[in-house]
């Protein structure tokens, strides 16, 4: 249930007005997490002032460009099949220039570029701004390569293109990096150690979505509830601040209440969070602002307190239920979602029944489960030996699929009979006369089209549903909106 994310340039970069500057084509994918989606926008901008127009059509690229993850194995066999489709392509058009960018181009800089000769150009996630040099010196012949990790680098000062954009809903980057040492993830190693943006150049992002007629936004981050603002720096560095910065700093829970007053038609989203850093302060900000989504994806990674210890989660279960039962006296309505990895290494099956249990006690709307794949760097990789039988691994994950599946179905049936204001996002992929959009809770609902547009907030009284979809028709639009 690996969730990849392969598009190519669409929406508003298509619509880049072409002048005698732009001359060149770009074509961008992006796999992975929603991060990495993210920065393909502002990489496009980067490159849109260089000259470059930006296309889906292949066959019309002067560069090529695969935003790539190195989270699980997965990903990076597909991203790799398509490096090798690219550079074939070069055989019939010389002058085609691919390059890799992100965490898969940090972690095998050396074997992509100097070892299998596969790629041009290889950027790491902190180096996007100097892709103007690095286009420069590989259309002079010479390959080029920056995987700088950056101590300060946030991108603020760069307004995104917005790719494969529906013109409702976008991302709004907020922190880079990750200072939670988990032993299974590369993103400290490729992505660096977390800073955090100016919530006054957030603000004016969103500002300006609002202004394009945009709808909805996520705030995203590798830990969103890490945010912390004090005038610049690492967060680690924090307690060297000085007493003002320390007095006007501002958390997590302050900036969501910023972007929700900053626009109150606005709805407001966010991912990820870490159990161990999300505080009650940013759910009594939930429950506050009605424009702020009643859901949130709490990644729990196992049930099992012996193996989180060994992934260096610094919470356990019994922590982790706490939040949770907390949360759902807040906000009784709240929709919950995780993560969650079978087969690390040394899992017995006592840890398998630890998990299940977990599952059971939160029934959660939705998951993103996976067998664990060994990730060359990380702490895990070094120290533990992948001793769980693939076999085992998948025995273990279609257990905990099939379990998810009956919690998705329970969850999403207790939205029948009533009214839920839903976003229209697009048409139904099954069904061309009907609306598709989502509720507050992240639940995806289908409804007829009748007068209704694009980027409206309906009323749609649900009849009936999948486990994954609710059915329903409008009976009118909000009046909140």
């Amino acid at each position: 249930m690996e969730k990849i994310i392969d598009e190519s340039i669409q929406g508003d970069a298509l619509s880049l007005k072409k002048d005698k500057k732009n001359t060149r084509n770009l074509y961008i994918e992006s796999y992975g997490c929603a991060m990495n989606f993210s920065d393909s926008e502002i990489v496009a901008s980067i490159l849109a002032n260089e000259g470059f127009n930006t296309t889906n059509e292949l066959e019309l690229a002067d560069l090529v460009l695969v935003n790539t993850c190195s989270i699980r194995e997965k990903a990076e066999a597909t991203v790799r099949k398509r490096l090798e489709k690219f550079n074939a392509i070069k055989k019939d058009r010389p002058h085609l220039k691919v390059g890799v960018l992100g965490c898969m181009a940090e972690r095998l800089k050396s074997k992509l570029l100097e070892e299998e000769k596969i790629v041009d150009m290889v950027v790491g996630p902190d180096a996007y701004k100097d892709l103007p040099n690095l286009i420069q010196e590989i259309d002079e012949g010479r390959d080029a390569v920056n995987v700088v990790l950056s101590k300060d680098e946030t991108y603020g000062d760069i307004s995104p293109v917005r790719l494969n954009s529906n013109g409702v809903s976008a991302f709004v980057s907020i922190t880079r990096g990750c200072d939670n040492m988990c032993t299974f993830c590369v993103v400290p190693f490729t992505r660096g150690r977390e800073r955090s943006r100016d919530p006054q150049s957030i603000i004016d992002e969103v500002n300006d979505l609002w202004n394009k007629g945009y709808k909805e936004i996520t705030l995203l981050g590798q830990n969103v509830d890490s945010y912390l603002w004090y005038g610049g720096g690492l967060k680690k560095d924090f307690t060297k601040a000085s007493e003002m910065q320390i007095a006007t700093a501002v958390d997590f829970s302050n900036l969501l209440e910023m972007v929700a007053l900053a626009q109150p038609g606005m709805r407001i989203r966010f991912s990820t969070s870490n159990p161990q850093d999300m505080n009650l302060d940013v759910i009594k900000t939930m429950a506050k602002h009605r424009n702020i989504c009643n859901h949130i994806h709490l990644p729990v990674q196992s049930g099992s307190n012996r193996i989180l210890k060994e992934m260096n989660r610094l919470h356990t279960i019994e922590d982790y239920f706490a939040l949770i039962d907390d949360i759902k006296k807040i906000i009784p309505d709240i929709a919950l979602s995780h993560d969650m990895i079978s087969g690390f290494p040394t899992e017995t099956e006592e840890d398998q029944q630890a998990t299940l249990a977990v599952l059971d006690y939160v029934k959660y709307d939705y998951g993103y489960m996976y067998s664990y794949s060994e990730r060359p760097g990380t702490m895990a990789a070094r120290k533990m030996k992948d001793d769980v039988p693939n076999e085992v691994k998948q025995r273990r994950l279609s257990e905990i699929i099939a379990l998810q599946r009956e919690h998705c179905m329970l969850r999403t049936k207790r939205h029948v009979g009533k009214i839920q204001e839903i976003l229209i996002e697009g048409t139904s992929k099954k069904d061309d006369s009907m609306w598709r959009g989502r509720n507050s809770q992240n639940v995806v609902a289908v409804f007829p089209k009748e007068n209704y547009k694009l980027g409206d907030f309906v009323n749609v009284k649900i009849n009936d549903c999948t486990s994954a979809t609710l059915i329903g028709e409008a009976v009118g639009l909000s009046e909140n909106k």
